[in-house]
């Protein structure tokens, strides 16, 4: 018995746009619908609860920046941003308000499509880690490798697929460095690793997430023109071989 094929939002205000996007995901069989203004596409994602939206950014009434905005103020939803070409700053914006990628118009059909096939996969949540305990725990924060929740303090923090597949691959290399094509390889795919940009708006979103000061993180902490690391809390150590749990406990830099 296969799986459901996923459902995906489109949400575009040009209809030669949306028919060719609708055709392609048809013809994989995913089940569509679209949607022409922001406004509609908050309402749909309330009701219908789509795996994937594909999100145009430059649209008449609610634009693409604040319908991103607001999705993201109660669903973790996968979104990509549909950008113009060229267009830097608009890509760093929808990033920035939440979304999990983007394709840059004009794409292909096979673009679109590997986009599409790496978010829904990265979406899936699985936990890829080498610790066979439940819990990861980091000074406050605590990674619930079973469902894949994160919480600080106690309070959950509502994190996305991708955010959490960045959190969990600097977790399970805690102590080491990762550079940021490591990084991009291994939560985006071999096909992202040179796509900067994503891995430092990512971070940056996840930081105010996940670090009670993020001008002076200890979770995620920059090792200039090297990458990025989780530093070990060594003072646990000792207790950790005892009890199986995994930490850290160095001063941070």
């Amino acid at each position: 018995m296969g799986t459901t094929p996923a459902k995906i939002l489109i949400v575009d205000d040009e209809p030669l746009m949306v028919n060719m996007v609708e055709d392609h995901l048809k013809v994989a069989n995913y089940r569509v619908k679209s949607v022409y203004d922001g406004a509609k596409a908050i309402s749909m994602t309330r009701e219908w609860f789509p795996d994937l939206i594909l999100l145009d950014l430059m649209m008449p009434g609610i634009d693409g920046f604040t319908t991103c905005a607001r999705i993201r103020e109660f669903s973790n939803v996968p979104i990509i941003i549909l950008t113009a070409k060229g267009e830097q700053s608009d890509k760093i914006r929808g990033l920035n308000a939440g979304a999990d990628d983007y394709i840059v118009k004009p794409f292909s059909a096979q673009e679109l499509m590997a986009r599409v096939r790496a978010v829904l996969r990265r979406a899936e949540r699985k936990t890829f880690t080498k610790y066979p305990q439940r819990y990861f725990h980091h000074y406050e924060l605590t990674i619930d490798l079973a469902r894949a929740e994160v919480t600080s303090s106690g309070e959950k923090i509502q994190i996305t697929a991708t955010e959490y597949r960045l959190l969990q691959t600097l977790a399970d290399s805690i102590g080491r460095v990762m550079t940021q094509e490591e990084l991009l390889t291994q939560v985006w795919g071999p096909d992202y690793r040179k796509e900067k940009e994503i891995l430092w708006v990512t971070l940056s979103r996840l930081r105010q997430k996940i670090e009670l000061d993020p001008r002076n993180p200890i979770h995620i902490v920059t090792r200039q023109g090297i990458g990025y690391i989780m530093p070990p809390v060594i003072a646990e150590i000792d207790s950790l071989k005892g009890e199986g749990n995994h930490g850290a406990k160095e001063k941070p830099s």
